[in-house]
């Protein structure tokens, strides 16, 4: 129907713990047609691992869980924790019933109280095996998004060989590695790193852009 509402899916980034995996869930992300990533925080990555695929998904940042749980909401889109809680939801049962944003933890911690606020549900993905407690976050991550796009009813992309398609790059890109914002935004971002002395929202300190986000993915 053409009233009917398309449907969409985002990666929220909060507390990831190994700087490298921001790149390789971009590369995941732009594989099972997420429409944007969410940044919360910092708005540098690094783009290991993500094999050119960052240029073919959009970044959008906020300094709070808050505003982008705001910015989520005022797109009718359910917020997703994936974890093993005591109501999740095996993410094969296809629990989902509109666009979606997934929340994925720390690997060493797991979702904060914090961000299982924001969320509307939770979903996890059994395991079969007896010799892991836990995956690594990117792998969860592409099976939790691969899950969406096949209740969603993504399309397919065309294949070529023993590969699929890739589009061609935008002609016109933002500064490499970097959510751009608003001189307003900015701003704003510096009035709360002097208050708050850091730069992540739940930390007391500031940490040096070499290490920040290296201490956010563990294995």
């Amino acid at each position: 129907m053409e009233n009917e509402k398309k449907i969409e899916s985002y990666v929220v980034v909060h507390n990831i713990a190994k700087r490298h995996n921001v790149g390789t869930l971009a590369r995941s992300a732009t594989a099972f047609g997420v429409s944007e990533m969410i940044l919360v925080g910092r708005r540098d990555f690094n783009a290991f691992g993500s094999h050119g695929s960052t240029s073919h998904v959009r970044f959008r940042h906020f300094h709070s869980l808050t505003d982008a749980k705001t910015f989520l909401k005022e797109r009718d889109c359910d917020i997703c924790g994936v974890e093993i809680t005591e109501n999740a939801v095996a993410v094969n049962e296809h629990p989902f019933k509109r666009s979606t944003a997934f929340l994925l933890g720390n690997e060493g911690t797991g979702l904060s109280a914090k961000e299982c606020e924001i969320c509307d549900f939770f979903v996890y993905i059994p395991q079969y095996g007896c010799g892991t407690a836990s995956l690594n976050v990117t792998v969860a991550a592409s099976i939790v998004l691969h899950q969406f796009g096949v209740w969603a009813g993504f399309s397919e992309r065309t294949r070529e060989g023993n590969k699929f398609i890739v589009a061609e790059r935008p002609s016109k890109q933002a500064k490499k590695n970097y959510c751009m914002e608003t001189s307003e935004s900015i701003a704003e971002e510096r009035r709360l790193k002097r208050e708050s002395n850091g730069f992540f929202e739940d930390t007391g300190k500031e940490e040096s852009p070499s290490n920040l986000l290296d201490t956010l993915f563990d294995d």
